[in-house]
């Protein structure tokens, strides 16, 4: 026979168990909705894991947005003005992306070296820049009277 004090020790310790696994589940499903920022030069770097979800933002590049003949798909050029990476991308823009404008996409990159995204996030007026663009800008090369890029 079970006494009163061995099924409390019982409960107890089943209460335990159910709260670790509770909490493991937790954190499994944290883990996998967890989507890192990377810039351009962190890819171009290999500082990205590979087949990892991460977002990439910066500028896109002036006169690089093609779109396909499918009327979906785009590619263009994201820029920290050091480094500059391919992106593609099947959906509807938001109406605020634009050529010249900060933007951040997660997906994926391809063993091609193109950025396939998932989904593309525009800045939401004239003045914001999402701070991890923003702090992963590099200072644009600047012209001396010659023309030539200073620090070449």
């Amino acid at each position: 026979m079970v006494k009163a004090r061995h099924k409390r020790l019982i409960l107890v310790a089943l209460a335990i168990l159910g709260v670790g696994i509770a909490a493991i589940l937790a954190i499994s499903a944290l883990r996998s909705n967890l989507s890192y920022f990377f810039s351009p030069v962190q890819v171009r770097a290999g500082e990205v894991p590979a087949g990892a979800v991460f977002r990439l933002g910066g500028l896109v590049v002036k006169d690089s947005l093609v779109r396909q003949r499918d009327g979906l798909t785009v590619i263009f050029a994201v820029t920290d003005n050091a480094e500059t990476l391919q992106v593609s991308y099947t959906g509807i823009l938001p109406d605020l992306f634009g050529e010249g404008q900060g933007m951040v996409a997660k997906g994926r990159l391809g063993e091609d070296g193109v950025f396939y995204a998932e989904a593309v996030l525009a800045k939401h007026d004239e003045s914001y820049l999402p701070p991890e663009v923003a702090a992963s800008l590099r200072p644009a090369p600047t012209e001396d009277a010659t023309g030539t890029a200073a620090g070449r």
